[in-house]
């Protein structure tokens, strides 16, 4: 896209948040936001390789808001992300992107009415004015495809209402299925580091309503196919290694000097907890769950209780399969298998598989995720903000 950084920063105007809006203020780190003159407004997508969430705008039209509207339609941008508008929820074999994309607006609009510019889609008024306001997208867009004012033109752009641009909406939704669960992970990750933040302030929500909070809560607290978790903590763990190729042409003198060949993999190490405390229900359900995510990566599994058992490391080669083996029984140190990992600097990424039943441990150098129950969770013994997810124990046998 073209781009015009000089008549409005976007970057600085987001600071105006930062005291009334700590939520969004928050949430705006994640967010890149990037001028440009390719669109009359703004608009949002998630990029499918690099799972950043972008904010494109227009400075010129930025320039004709007043502060409200402006702040208005920055949080419009954001609801457009964290309602996943962008992403997961556009519904299957849709033919009518046009009210789909105002249904999306009205979800919206409906939380931001009184500070945005007159032209906009709100519930309530204009031709909108029998529709009820803080429906959901998918509530919006039935009524729409039953509405007759929509019976013809259905599928031009936008609509004089529609003020932000959703045209790079289609890349981000038709994105591949591990894309878009790499992208649903990261923005769960995002919203809880909010949320988080959120908290640490006492709470303050700005203009957040009730009914949205509970909205953003409820998608941090789904239940998540830890699968799909680990395609995104492998992911995110992913290192370049460079070598040089013949086969390939240096872009910067071609012909003269070899070009560069990168392979990215994950060098991921499973600390398995078999101390006394993880019972042997807990044991196999962890290997249970291994033997079907050997089929993503390949591993490095570290059993531990209070120490590290050294001599039975071994590499979980994938589409392998293991038995469960107790090879430990004493008490448990998180300490042990951080310090391990520490010191081997070829591990990306440290998943841990516990009861969490011990102190918290000493910081890891690379980024670490604990696995548990959902029982272990409430139980911890140590609070961390690092990722910690259950896997089904109940219904094992």
């Amino acid at each position: 896209m073209e781009t015009n950084s000089k008549v409005f920063d976007l970057n600085l105007m987001t600071y105006c948040l930062l005291e009334s809006e700590p939520f969004f203020a928050a949430f705006s780190v994640y967010v890149t936001k990037i001028p440009t003159n390719s669109i009359p407004t703004a608009g949002v997508t998630a990029d499918k390789n690099t799972t950043n969430f972008i904010m494109y705008y227009n400075p010129e039209f930025f320039k004709t808001l007043t502060t409200a509207q402006k702040l208005a339609v920055i949080k419009h941008e954001f609801y457009h992300i964290i309602l996943e508008h962008i992403t997961g929820r556009k519904p299957t074999n849709i033919d009518n992107m046009k009210l789909w994309n105002i249904a999306t607006d009205l979800a919206i609009n409906s939380f931001l009415e009184k500070d945005l510019p007159t032209f906009c889609y709100i519930p309530g008024n204009g031709m909108f004015q029998t529709y009820p306001k803080e429906q959901a997208a998918e509530w919006y867009f039935k009524k729409l495809q039953n509405d007759k004012q929509f019976a013809k033109d259905n599928n031009s752009e936008n609509g004089n209402g529609q003020f932000d641009d959703h045209s790079q909406w289609s890349e981000s939704a038709d994105s591949s299925t591990i894309s878009k669960e790499l992208i649903s992970e990261k923005l769960k990750n995002i919203l809880r580091k909010s949320v988080n933040e959120v908290l640490q302030r006492g709470s303050n929500w700005g203009s957040i309503s009730d009914s949205m909070r509970k909205e953003i809560m409820s998608r941090i607290n789904t239940v998540i196919d830890w699968r799909k978790v680990l395609r995104y903590f492998i992911k995110t763990s992913q290192r370049s290694d460079k070598s040089s190729t013949q086969k390939r042409i240096n872009k910067r003198t071609p012909y003269i000097n070899p070009g560069r060949k990168m392979n990215r993999h994950a060098n991921i190490a499973i600390s398995i907890d078999q101390s006394g405390s993880v019972s042997d229900l807990m044991l196999i359900a962890f290997f249970a769950e291994l033997n079907k995510l050997s089929s993503i990566a390949t591993f490095t599994v570290i059993p531990f209780d209070c120490e590290v058992a050294e001599d039975k490391i071994y590499i979980w080669k994938r589409r392998t399969n293991h038995i469960c083996e107790r090879v430990l029984q004493g008490d448990t140190d998180f300490n042990a298998p951080t310090k391990y990992v520490n010191d081997h600097s070829k591990f990306d990424g440290h998943i841990i598989l516990t009861d969490m039943c011990a102190p918290k441990p000493v910081k890891s150098m690379c980024q670490r995720m604990w696995i548990t129950s959902s029982d272990c969770i409430q139980n911890s013994v140590f609070k961390t903000n690092e990722k910690v997810i259950a896997i089904p124990i109940s219904n094992q046998s």
